[in-house]
């Protein structure tokens, strides 16, 4: 069961998924948010260039079906003539189509964005599966298209139906209008009656949209495992991040322990912890952690020490204090300062009975942590 639900696609699309699709040039797409502001634009622009337009078309198709005598005779002089209404035409037209290129630009954009991609036109033999056809006409999308398609005919005929009938009489008077102002009439009506059929597609593009949106994100769902894997390609093996660093921090250790010889004194608690302390006057102005653990790892610190002839210094208040509020390769804290140069002066006087005889230091005794430095004994300290 548990193998069953991983290969179920419950999951959302991961940033990199939906960015794959991307560049596939698989993006949301509404074909009915694109003709509903397409033909708004259409319409919006008829509306205001319309009259201006008609009676430059008129003007034209005029000039055309009327010209000098001469032009019939001349080779060239028809090629001019229509080249010349042509270039007219051309502009008359070209506020209304650079609108529509521009509402189609815009239309991508609204939804998911723009794409340019080659992979599209790539020859795939699976387009042409009669199966696969038949699958996508009675699949869920199909049949969605079929209710978009059955819903925008019944909208188109109610709208023209209410339009006929609201206007019946308006209509009939236009037969007894001169030629002229009935066909400008007749235009405003069937300007209205696209407006009208348009706005009604509104209700179409809203109800599409969230469809169309809900559908890309659901067929780009992903399995469990398919998260799984994606997450192993980005961010690695997780058992190969864990060696990683568990190798990483086995360098660290050595690293560490390197510095336990350099160290000046080595401060224990006396078993649970061990802190390495080294101070060098030319390089900081407070003494350095180069080396601290606990249980084993404080043990090997001791160990080391011992072999390198480094002090060892036995004060578990201190230890425990260095331990929690120290970090590697960092200075002491300023509230610790006191305290350890307490021990610091200890191995100054300890080394010059080395190198010098005479009598012994005396091992510091109780040496006073600051109020709020020392966490107490934990467990497994002393």
């Amino acid at each position: 069961m548990a193998e069953d639900s991983d290969l179920e696609k419950t999951e959302s699309a991961s940033a990199r998924r939906l960015e794959q699709a991307r560049e596939e040039g698989q993006v949301p797409h509404s074909r009915e948010l694109a003709t509903f502001i397409s033909l708004l634009v259409g319409v919006v622009g008829l509306y205001v260039l319309g009259r201006w337009a008609g009676h430059r078309m008129m003007q034209l198709i005029k000039s055309g079906l009327s010209f000098e005598r001469r032009l019939a005779f001349e080779p060239g002089g028809m090629g001019e003539l229509l080249a010349a209404l042509s270039a007219d035409a051309l502009l008359t037209v070209a506020p209304l189509l650079i609108a529509a290129v521009i509402a189609a630009l815009v239309t991508p954009f609204l939804m998911g964005g723009w794409v340019f991609t080659t992979k599209v036109l790539r020859f795939d033999l699976t387009r042409l599966d009669p199966m696969q056809g038949l699958g996508r006409m009675f699949s869920t999308h199909g049949l969605v298209e079929l209710v978009k398609a059955s819903l925008k005919a019944v909208l188109v005929a109610c709208v023209g139906v209410w339009v006929v009938w609201r206007e019946r009489d308006h209509l009939f008077a236009l037969m007894l209008q001169p030629l002229e102002s009935s066909m400008d009439d007749f235009a405003g009506l069937v300007l209205m009656s696209t407006l009208l059929i348009v706005c009604s597609l509104a209700l179409i593009a809203a109800i599409d949209v969230p469809f169309q949106l809900w559908e890309y994100h659901r067929r780009l769902r992903m399995t469990k495992e398919e998260v799984r894997q994606e997450m192993k390609e980005q961010e690695g093996d997780p058992q190969i991040k864990a060696r990683i660093r568990a190798a990483q921090r086995e360098m660290s250790r050595r690293r560490m322990m390197s510095n336990v010889p350099k160290a000046d004194v080595v401060v224990t608690n006396p078993t649970h912890y061990a802190v390495a302390l080294k101070y060098d006057p030319d390089k900081a102005g407070a003494p350095i952690v180069v080396a601290k653990g606990a249980d084993a790892v404080a043990a090997k610190i001791r160990e080391l020490a011992r072999e390198n002839k480094v002090p060892i210094l036995e004060a578990p208040p201190l230890a425990r204090a260095l331990f929690t509020h120290c970090e590697l390769e960092q200075q002491i804290p300023a509230a610790l300062y006191t305290v350890v140069a307490e021990v610091m002066a200890w191995v100054f006087q300890l080394n010059h009975w080395i190198a010098e005889g005479g009598l012994p230091p005396d091992v510091p005794g109780a040496l006073a942590v600051p109020e709020g430095m020392d966490p107490g004994p934990g467990e497994g300290a002393e």
